[in-house]
């Protein structure tokens, strides 16, 4: 004879009374992932068996119900569970006599989800059951044991969150972790990741960098490519055209993760997120400095590009912002010097205007009005800006003369590698179109 069996639920226990049995019985059935649904079939069977338990107890099969819609949901709160609330309602409308589960877990881990649960039943006067016997809410006895059973659910999610934490973290320490490829990369059947076979995405994620190394900004690689009809090669990481390659055409936030991202130097990192609340929304933000990652693993993954270059990149998006600190990109204007003329009287970087009564933009000044936007001050000093540009050409050019062979000779080699990269990716396409 088993456990279960032996316990007081073929015997109708005092608790239960003719009003309860008028009303419906509960049989709440609730597994906590999609996982759990497909491969731990026989918890699925023992929580539908209940319904015998509900029968033995007094109900009738006709005011028997089955709520079953929170399987694969979990039950930690926060969580979208249809058949609790349905659960929830139908209680608090008095319609149920006895809700039963095959443990306390199954109805709730949030505290807050559990107590609110038990308010409803002991002002509806309804029954709770688990295979250890029938509580009443309304007694104060049984009142503190379902109190003592939800917390120490509740403690028991915590515990299960920190092993389950605490064995991902261990995994990823020795860069055995799972993480989804970028764009370039694909996963073997075995768990590692390596460069894509496709030799035209490679081209493309090459390409890239290159012209990140050359033109500096963002915006500049951005059109470079759309201006040359560059497409980047992304594969499916779920549903079932998972793994197939598809061509996208580039946009700045996947370019920026590009350069970021420490996978194209063969970093294996984890933790550069870290979650925040403010106003009450949960919020990721992403951590640029690799010492306040969890785990950092040089050389672990095949790169595209080498550590350093990845670094420069970081280097060169930060500069590129238009802060106090850092001069910011080249914007559109005629000015020569935007954003690297800093005041001689008080050091403050200088910015540009432009004359606002007139088309013309070439007609420029340097100012510094840095006391007068942040103090209500007077402007510091301002310049005229096609003079100070014409100086500065001048000398630049002329401290570039003796070199002027080797800049064109780099200039031309840089044309033609260009010529070269673009006709070779386009052949590729022409050989796929094929």
């Amino acid at each position: 004879m088993s456990v279960v069996s032996l316990r007081d639920w073929d015997r109708r226990p005092g608790k239960v009374t003719v009003e309860h049995c008028d009303r419906l019985a509960v049989v709440y059935v609730r597994q906590s992932t999609l996982r759990q649904v497909h491969e731990n079939t026989e918890s699925a069977k023992m929580q539908y068996a209940l319904v015998e338990r509900a029968a033995a107890l007094g109900w009738v099969p006709s005011r028997i119900v089955v709520i079953d819609e929170d399987m694969g949901h979990s039950a930690g709160g926060g969580q979208d569970r249809p058949g609790f609330t349905r659960l929830v309602s139908e209680v608090g409308l008095g319609h149920v006599g006895v809700v039963i589960g095959i443990e306390m877990s199954r109805l709730a881990r949030s505290g807050r989800d559990w107590h609110q649960l038990l308010e409803l039943c002991a002002l509806s006067r309804t029954l709770l059951a688990d295979p250890d016997g029938v509580y009443d809410p309304a007694d104060h006895n049984d009142r503190l044991l379902l109190g003592l059973k939800g917390t120490i659910s509740e403690a028991e999610l915590y515990l299960i969150k920190s092993r389950m934490w605490g064995g991902r973290l261990a995994k990823a320490q020795r860069g055995e972790l799972g993480i989804d490829p970028p764009a370039g990369y694909v996963r073997r059947p075995g768990g590692g990741i390596v460069l894509d076979p496709d030799a035209q995405v490679r081209e493309v994620i090459r390409l890239v960098f290159a012209k990140f190394e050359e033109l500096g900004t963002l915006h500049a690689v951005l059109s470079w490519l759309v201006a040359h009809g560059i497409e980047l090669g992304v594969r499916q990481l779920q549903g079932p055209e998972r793994g197939e390659l598809g061509w996208h055409r580039p946009n700045r936030t996947i370019l920026r993760n590009m350069i970021r991202n420490p996978i194209y130097a063969g970093i294996y990192a984890y933790g550069r997120k870290r979650s925040e609340f403010r106003a009450g929304r949960r919020r990721e933000r992403v951590l640029n400095d690799p010492a306040d990652w969890l785990v950092f693993l040089p050389d672990r993954l095949p790169g595209y590009i080498s550590i350093e270059q990845w670094r420069r990149n970081l280097v060169k998006l930060e500069a590129n912002r238009s802060t106090a600190a850092t001069p910011g990109s080249a914007r559109t204007g005629s000015a020569l010097l935007s954003g690297l003329v800093h005041c001689g009287r008080c050091g403050k970087r200088m910015t540009v205007g432009y004359r606002s009564d007139s088309a013309d933009r070439s007609r420029h000044i340097y100012r510094c009005d840095w006391e007068q936007a942040h103090y209500g001050g007077n402007c510091c000093q301002q310049l005229v800006g096609a003079c100070l540009d014409e100086y500065v050409a001048v000398q630049v050019l002329a401290a570039m003369a003796p070199a002027s062979l080797e800049v064109s000779l780099a200039a031309f080699a840089q044309v033609e590698a260009d010529r070269t990269a673009l006709e070779r990716i386009w052949a590729q396409r022409l050989e796929r179109a094929d």
